[in-house]
């Protein structure tokens, strides 16, 4: 009150002074008394956001000009890249070449390799409308990191610590815009290149969404960069892709993942078999020029 006070002329500039260092004083011991330096008791719980941040799915990297930008990096250095690299075989590639309606792929994952492969043996109207799953723990943490994976890749942050809710979620949107999905079931990359239980959450997902899951397989990507490598070695690689997998009448969710988690099996073992390979006539059908979206 001694600003009022000395402007209507009831004080003078003493006593304005005084008032001022006086409100300066009470400030300072409000301060000491609130100990902002020192450690939080143990009891107290951690400090947290009143509002924590919403989760974001990253949608400006589905917008122009990033798509296109997308596009040139991928068809001009990644593809080029990984075709060097690798010299990747793809079997099965008649399955991704023409796609009507959005679908999850779903493969095993050894290596931060096995995306560039993936998205190199699916057709380019696939890849282009492509999302990819990536731990946002791994890959958020810097905000330069996460800018560059999502420009180059188009990838999807999901956590595998909180609460599965919002991640499925955020996946079935994406899912009824339009996109494909790119899922590594086994949750982390594997550390000998054995395949690892898939998590039911590609079965829910399916399920919930009523879209098919096609099965995919990497053989050599842990050659090129497994676990715990920072830079890539030359080192050839296969890439196998099963017949899309639809959810049966009654089938749970449960019962779904693991049909896919035996399909990605059997694509790893060179098994034969109809439910995976699908015959000539399919994998023919599965060629037919499908009607352009304007997506």
């Amino acid at each position: 009150m001694a600003v009022p006070a000395w402007y209507s002329g009831r004080v003078g500039l003493s006593a304005l002074v005084a008032g001022v260092g006086g409100m300066v004083a009470d400030y300072r011991k409000l301060r000491r008394g609130f100990h902002w330096d020192t450690p939080r008791p143990a009891g107290w719980p951690e400090a947290a956001r009143a509002a924590p941040d919403r989760p974001t799915d990253l949608g400006w990297a589905r917008t122009e000009p990033f798509r296109s930008i997308r596009w040139v990096l991928q068809k001009g250095i990644l593809n080029p890249f990984t075709e060097a690299m690798a010299h990747p075989t793809v079997e099965g590639e008649e399955w991704v070449q023409e796609l009507d309606r959005p679908v999850i792929l779903a493969s095993n994952h050894t290596s931060h390799a096995d995306t560039p492969l993936l998205l190199y043996a699916l057709g380019d109207r696939v890849r282009e409308r492509t999302v990819v799953a990536a731990a946002e723990d791994y890959f958020y943490g810097r905000r330069m990191i996460g800018f560059l994976t999502s420009l180059w890749l188009n990838t999807f942050p999901f956590s595998r610590t909180g609460s599965p809710r919002e991640v499925l979620h955020r996946s079935g949107q994406l899912l009824k815009s339009g996109w494909n999905l790119l899922v590594f079931p086994e949750g982390t990359r594997s550390a000998d290149g054995a395949l690892q239980p898939f998590t039911p959450g590609i079965g829910h997902l399916a399920t919930e969404n009523r879209v098919d899951v096609i099965p995919m397989h990497v053989r050599g990507a842990h050659r090129i960069m497994p676990k715990g490598r920072d830079l890539p070695l030359p080192a050839k690689a296969t890439i196998k892709i099963g017949k899309p997998l639809r959810v049966g009448e009654g089938e749970t969710s449960r019962a779904f993942s693991a049909r896919v988690e035996r399909a990605v099996h059997e694509l790893a073992d060179g098994t034969h078999s109809n439910e995976v390979e699908g015959s000539w006539i399919e994998r023919w059908q599965a060629t037919e020029p499908r009607p352009r979206s304007r997506f």
